[in-house]
Parts: C-alpha cells; structure tokens; sequence
C-alpha cells in the first residue's frame, strides 16, 4: 500500500475491509462470539500506570484494585516479570486474582516488534513471547502491542506493520494471549485509529483488534466517530482518562492526564460509540499524573473507579 494515502482513503478503505477482519472467530474469541446478546455492558479496570508512582509492586497493585472494586486489573509486564524472578509464584498470584474476583484484562509492555531493523525485530519478538508466556501464567488472555521503538523512527509501509502484526498475532495462537495493536497519537507510526483499521482489516486474522486510548485519540486528532469502524471483535478494551484544555494538543503530555470527567474529552460521544458497537468492553483506567502518585493508592484508585462510574451513568442517561 502507498503509506502516503490521505486518512480519509485510509478511513474509506478500512471501513470496507474492516469487517471482513472479524469474521470466523479463533477459539481465544469464543467467548464473545458465541452469543452477542444486546446488552450494551461496560466493566471497569485499573490499569497499574495509574498508581505507578507510589512503587507497590503487582502484588500489592492487585489488592488495591480488588479492596477499590474493579472487575479487572491491567498490570505492566515488567512488573509481572520482575515478581517471578524474584522467586514469586504466578501460579499462586493467579489462584489470589481467582479468589479476589479479579480478572488480568489486558498487560502493558513495549516489546519492538514492529521496528524495520531484522536483527531488532527478532528480539523484540522474542520479548513478546516471554511477555505473553507470563501473561498466560496470570490467568490473562491479552497484552498491548503499541508501535514501541517505531514511534520517533521513520513512517512504516502500513503493509508491513500488518504483515509484522500478523505474525505477532500467530504468535498469541500459540500462548494463549492475543496482542491488541495499540495507537499512541504522538508516535510517527500508529498514531491514528485509520491507520489501525487498515492494519487489522489487512492482517486477515481473526483475532486481529485494537487498543484505543482517550488521550491517544486526543494527540491523533481522532474523532469519536471513528470508533464506529471497529465492531464487536475488534475492540475489547479501552483506555479511560481525560485532559485539560490546557496544556493544548501539540504540546499536551501522559502527564496531563486527569481522572474521567473532569476534562474536555468527548466521553460521552466516545461512550456513545463504544456501546453502539460492543457488548462487555472493559474500560481500564489509565493515568500517568503525578498529583495522584501523591496520594494513597487505595484513595487514588477508589476516586478513579468512581469518577468511571460517573462518566458512563452520564453517557447512559444522555442516551
């Protein structure tokens, strides 16, 4: 594919092929596809970024999001890793998720396998293999695959961002744990959900999906609407938060995030498209501010939870 194509033809092609991506669910999908009643049902995540700063460790992380009330937890895969070869149980750590009702919806990690460099690739392949391995021990079925070590380098041909996802996405056939393809707005490659459409409708696989982000969505210039292309199978989680109409956009930072509802974002409108299309996608709180870092984890994590309960009954009752 010529990469220099406008967004709009990117959009216009997307939406055409984009359906054919999630047609013959694999068995890691069954659960969603088995049954697709009309419900329009949202449940909540802590995704840890959000009490990064007060250095809990993953033990402790899930506690807290379990005693604040989340469905779900979203840890970070350096963190997971760094409990096992601290000689940590995951197998122990899953059996306490089970106990605590408590489910791994997604993990965090940079592995660079979309970067043009072989030699590079290959390593940032591997990493993902031992990432989804442990993912897979936890008891979880997903994992982030943002344009990590691509997003300052030069444009990729979106052909073979597809090509190099498929092959991530064969690789979540083996683990057990399927790569969502991540847009981060401000990095030269995957910055708009165009351009994620395109790479998943290309892909051909049916476990191809995507990772969107508020903020993200925000730096892109992605509009709400646009959510409208991906269905039922091509979204399963979604990164909650919200900004200020200060800092602007050009200049905005993960820093400036700020707790749902208290900002400028359309969360309404991106809401409104999220429940037109899926059924149980889960909204995972994700902030980096460092005036939460401040504050207790529990306090922090309660206040989020409360704040994402507050934009979805709003969103609901304008409905």
């Amino acid at each position: 594919m010529n990469s220099k194509l406008t967004r709009r033809q990117l959009l216009n092609r997307a939406g055409v092929a984009l359906g054919a991506a999630a047609v013959g669910p694999s068995p890691l999908a069954a659960a969603t596809t088995t049954a697709q009643p009309a419900c329009r049902r949202f449940s909540f995540a802590l995704n840890t970024g959000t009490i990064r700063g007060q250095k809990l460790g993953i033990v402790e992380e899930i506690e807290v999001a379990a005693k604040a009330g989340y469905d779900g937890i979203e840890p970070w895969t350096g963190d997971i890793a760094k409990f096992a070869e601290s000689g940590g149980s995951l197998k122990d750590l899953r059996k306490r998720c089970q106990d605590l009702g408590l489910k791994i919806v997604d993990a965090i990690g940079f592995a660079q396998w979309i970067v043009d460099d072989d030699a590079q690739r290959a390593k940032g392949i591997e990493q993902f293999q031992r990432d989804m391995e442990l993912v897979a021990q936890l008891g979880g079925t997903r994992i982030a695959a943002p344009p990590a070590g691509a997003h300052r380098a030069a444009r990729i041909d979106l052909d073979r961002v597809a090509e190099r996802y498929r092959a991530v996405l064969e690789l979540g056939r083996k683990t057990g744990v399927v790569p969502q393809l991540e847009v981060w707005g401000s990095s030269t490659n995957l910055s708009h959900a165009a351009e994620a459409a395109y790479v998943v409708a290309k892909t051909g696989h049916p476990d191809a999906c995507v990772l969107l982000d508020t903020f993200h969505m925000y730096k892109g210039g992605v509009e709400p609407s646009a959510l409208k292309l991906f269905g039922r199978q091509a979204t399963h989680c979604f990164h909650m938060n919200d900004y200020p109409a200060d800092p602007p956009r050009d200049t905005i930072k993960d820093a400036n995030r700020i707790w749902p509802g208290d900002g400028i974002a359309p969360l309404k409108e991106i809401l409104a498209n999220l429940a037109a299309n899926h059924c149980d996608v889960v909204l995972s709180l994700e902030l980096f501010n460092p005036d939460y870092w401040k504050l207790p984890a529990l306090e922090a994590a309660k206040t989020g939870l409360a704040k994402l309960k507050a934009v979805v009954k709003a969103a609901e009752a304008a409905r």
